[in-house]
């Protein structure tokens, strides 16, 4: 149906997919905690954008690419882990910083500015996306077995459509989440530099993950 196989799989698995941890979930629930809702969407819009670049690739036959080609699929797993790897130091000096100025005032007015200034949400998300370990698997390995041969497009565009509106619902109820720890990340500097010092080592153990990964 609609191009489908086995749909009721698809969707089990694709509800334990999204829920389970990852660096796009964990990114947005981190910039909507720092910044707010608006923030929060513009870095789930960079989520969302970066799927849709998977599941086109996947849909253009480059998962089976990657699937076939050990060397290229090492390139695009170390290039990726060592993106994350970037992202988790720059997290773990932002959270050093936000350690020894916790007690100046200034400083703290200061750091969100500053911040703001120079992050950038989507584009962020939207490379965080596409190197997303998780991600790269599911439409390597599972996506593309739900695909019926007789109506691929329809089954492409089916799958695609219910992995977007699962990822919408999952990161709004991140993002309103995250938005309530904004106000209590202002107050204390001290909660804020260990919230994200725990998002830098996760994203190094995605990084480690990624390195790890085979097809």
């Amino acid at each position: 149906m609609f191009g489908v196989i086995d749909l009721p799989t698809y969707l089990a698995g694709l509800v334990l997919i999204v829920l389970l941890p990852g660096p796009n979930s964990l990114y947005v629930v981190s910039v909507a905690a720092r910044r707010g809702t608006r923030a929060g969407y513009t870095a789930a819009a960079g989520v969302w954008c970066g799927d849709t670049v998977l599941m086109t690739l996947s849909a253009a036959g480059v998962a089976s690419l990657l699937e076939a080609n050990a060397v290229l699929f090492g390139v695009v797993k170390y290039a990726g882990a060592g993106y994350l790897t970037w992202l988790a130091f720059g997290m773990l000096r932002a959270a050093w910083a936000m350690w020894r100025t916790r007690k100046e005032r200034a400083a703290m007015e200061a750091a969100p500015a500053a911040e703001a200034a120079d992050e950038r949400p989507y584009r962020r998300a939207f490379v965080v996306s596409l190197f997303n370990p998780k991600a790269i698997l599911f439409f390597v390995a599972f996506f593309v077995q739900f695909v019926s041969e007789s109506n691929p497009v329809v089954g492409f565009l089916t799958l695609g459509v219910l992995a977007q509106l699962a990822s919408v619902l999952y990161l709004s109820a991140l993002i309103f989440g995250g938005s309530r720890l904004a106000a209590a990340f202002r107050r204390r500097r001290t909660l804020s530099a260990g919230a994200t010092s725990a998002a830098g080592v996760l994203f190094l153990g995605f990084a480690v993950k990624l390195s790890l990964a085979s097809v």
